[in-house]
């Protein structure tokens, strides 16, 4: 310890080392209290002293246990079990850059004690996942919400990757901003397009150069279908690509063993019919049907769309023109 503390300062020293050393697995005597104490932070206090501002700390609230070997602190702000499935989160987020997540990852450890961040090395590598490279994500998420909360248009360059694997600029977007949405791990702004005329969902890590516009924003509840503002729990099963098309009642047959995977797509809120066949069962569900192709496509050997004729018809093509390709 280059420099001494204060021992005023050890009562709030008592509970950081209580903090980042303890756990029910791990009790601190007052011996070791003592020992950090003066490891840490140059503070040398008697044992009498470390034994009453355990007592003051207890006074104030915080939750410390004693049990044979020691006394440790047994109640903190997240349980391990819930930072664990934060970083998971984090992990496998693809809008954040390794960066940012190993960041946001160190963050989080610190809520815990030095055991729990020893554990979490053996998790994962974060470069071991697919990231984006865009830097300004979490600059955009704060010009969204600046611009959502003033009620301002907002202009960004759209991008794509090009072969390069590289962001390439591919459009210019002024949009009335109304919400940030995560699907299928993937970070949306849901806007109404001031050039186009319809709703959007553009991903926030193909979004640079973003700005405020001084105009106002298109009102919401003033564009059809929204007058009632945004029903989300339709909004994630009418679209599970984020296709921006008219939602359209669909049936189709599926085998009765992906039914499990239909409401983890489309929720709960889908009708589901017996069929003469007790392996098949009829779906009725109001969707995307640009999304319902690819849907319908993914579990093809599952799924027979009836309805409407014209999605149909387009899957039939989709499937010529594929099989074409192999022929």
């Amino acid at each position: 310890m280059d420099s001494l503390e204060p021992k005023k300062l050890a009562l709030i020293r008592i509970w950081q080392i209580l903090k980042d050393y303890s756990d029910d697995r791990h009790p601190l005597t007052q011996e070791h209290i003592a020992n950090l104490l003066e490891q840490d932070y140059g503070i040398i206090l008697e044992r009498k002293a470390i034994s009453r501002n355990i007592s003051l700390l207890k006074e104030a609230g915080a939750d410390i246990e004693s049990q044979k070997g020691g006394c440790y602190l047994a109640q903190r702000d997240f349980e391990d079990a819930e930072l664990r499935m934060l970083i998971d989160g984090i992990l496998s987020s693809k809008h954040i850059t390794a960066k940012h997540s190993r960041d946001l990852i160190d963050r989080i450890c610190a809520l815990s004690n030095r055991y729990f961040k020893a554990n979490i090395r053996n998790i994962h590598s974060v470069n071991d996942w697919s990231k984006t490279d865009n830097q300004a994500i979490f600059f955009n998420i704060e010009q969204i919400d600046t611009a959502i909360e003033r009620g301002r248009q907002l202009h960004y360059d759209y991008n794509k990757y090009g072969v390069d694997k590289k962001l390439h600029k591919s459009s210019q977007q002024y949009v009335s901003p109304y919400q940030m949405i995560l699907h299928n791990q993937r970070y949306y702004l849901m806007a109404y397009s001031e050039y186009w005329g319809n709703m959007v969902f553009h991903r926030l890590d193909r979004m640079t150069n973003m700005s405020i516009l001084d105009k106002p924003a298109t009102p919401l509840r003033s564009l059809p279908g929204y007058e009632n503002g945004i029903n989300y729990k339709d909004l994630s099963s009418t679209m599970p690509y984020m296709y921006t098309d008219t939602p359209e009642n669909i049936d189709f047959i599926a085998d009765a063993r992906i039914v499990d995977q239909i409401i983890d797509w489309f929720g709960r809120d889908i009708r589901i019919m017996p069929t003469e066949d007790e392996q098949k069962l009829r779906i009725h569900l109001k969707a995307s049907p640009q999304a319902m192709v690819h849907w319908a496509l993914q579990y093809l050997p599952y799924v027979e769309v009836e309805s409407p004729d014209s999605l149909r018809a387009k899957i039939r093509d989709t499937l010529q023109s594929g099989l074409e390709k192999y022929q």
